[in-house]
This record gives structure tokens, sequence and C-alpha cells, in this order.
């Protein structure tokens, strides 16, 4: 069925996938790209994944699943503006920036959390916002990390003193907690997505 695709329609099933990729945080699985393009059997969605990675549109990690082969989009990156007095300003095409490869240094090991409460505001991490958060970062003295800590989960900046470790906000409303009995690191935040509208 895949076989007598077009070039033009296996680059709209290639953007149904990555749309959805987009949406969800995630690639679909092969039950969900049948649905998305209403292919009744896995053999067919299965023709059709391999007619994509033959073309460069998909491919598979280390471990065999599913990833955009496509770069992500890049934008221009056009100058400088000034935040404090306003200052002439002449719009020049410094370089393109793909925000992929601005953000996500560990793709493999990197996810994305919807931020909730506000014991981060002071480090800029306001309730609604999205943290990149990477689990292959070993934890540093001062880096905002998510940890369990004694069975609950919390966004704080890590704070070792000698033997003792201890969780820190960025709120002076807050506390800083030290763990009772354990401690996880899940991972270290390397960004803050802030949609406006």
């Amino acid at each position: 069925m895949s076989r007598e695709l077009s070039p033009e329609m296996l680059q709209k099933r290639a953007d149904t996938i990555t749309s959805f990729s987009r949406t969800a945080g995630r690639m679909p699985t092969f039950s969900e790209i049948g649905a998305l393009l209403g292919l009744r059997s896995k053999n067919a969605v299965a023709k059709l994944v391999r007619r994509l990675e033959a073309h460069g549109m998909l491919r598979r990690d280390a471990h065999g699943r599913l990833v955009l082969d496509r770069p992500a989009r890049s934008l221009r990156l056009l100058g400088s503006v000034e935040a404090g007095f306003p200052s002439p300003a002449e719009e020049e095409l410094a370089d393109t920036l793909s925000l992929d490869d601005l953000l996500i240094k560990n793709p493999q090991a990197s996810f994305l959390l919807k931020v909730s409460g506000d014991s981060m505001s002071g480090a800029g991490i306001l309730p609604g916002d999205l943290v990149i958060v990477d689990r292959a970062q070993n934890a540093k003295n001062g880096d905002i990390v998510i940890a369990e800590i004694d069975g609950a989960w919390t966004m704080k900046y890590l704070k070792k003193e000698g033997d003792s470790v201890l969780l820190v906000a960025a709120n002076a409303r807050y506390r800083p907690i030290q763990p009772r009995q354990e401690l996880k690191i899940a991972g270290v935040i390397t960004g803050v997505v802030r949609k406006y509208q």
C-alpha cells in the first residue's frame, strides 16, 4: 500500500507524524500512526515507516525507537535588542538557530515538565512554564534539579555543604528542604520555555 505513495504524499504523512510528535512530546506508536493516517493494519504502518526511513524522514535511535530525522525548524537570528533604554538598531541577519540545538544538549535523555507552583519564581521559572530536564547531566552544587525527596517530587536548587544536602527554593516564602531518608536526582533543568500567546 505505502509503495504507491508519491513523494508529496509521503511528505504529508511524515508531516502528520511530526505534528503529533511536537504536540505530544514523543513519537506516536505504530497503532497511533495507523489511527492518524487511516491505516488499518500494523503491516501497512510498518511498510510506510520503512519507506519514510528510506527517504530519510524517520530513523531509529540506538534502542530501535523511531525518531524524527529531519532537523528542527531553524529561526533567523537578526541581531540583538536593547532591554534598557531604546537605541537605534538595524535588522541584520546574524545567523540561523535551531531551538532544539540551542536548548537540548542530550535529546535522548531530555524531557519536558510543566511547572506548577511558584517556589522557583526568583529563578524566572513561573507556573505554566515548561522546563527542559536532562537526565544525563550530573547534578552539581547550585544546579536546579528535579528530585524525589522522601517519596515526593519537587524542583529546587541543589545545595551541598560538606556531607549535608539541601533543596532550596528561589522564593523566600519556602524553607529549604533536607532529606530525612532518601534523595534521588532525576535530572538537571537546562532550559525554560514560556509561551506568551
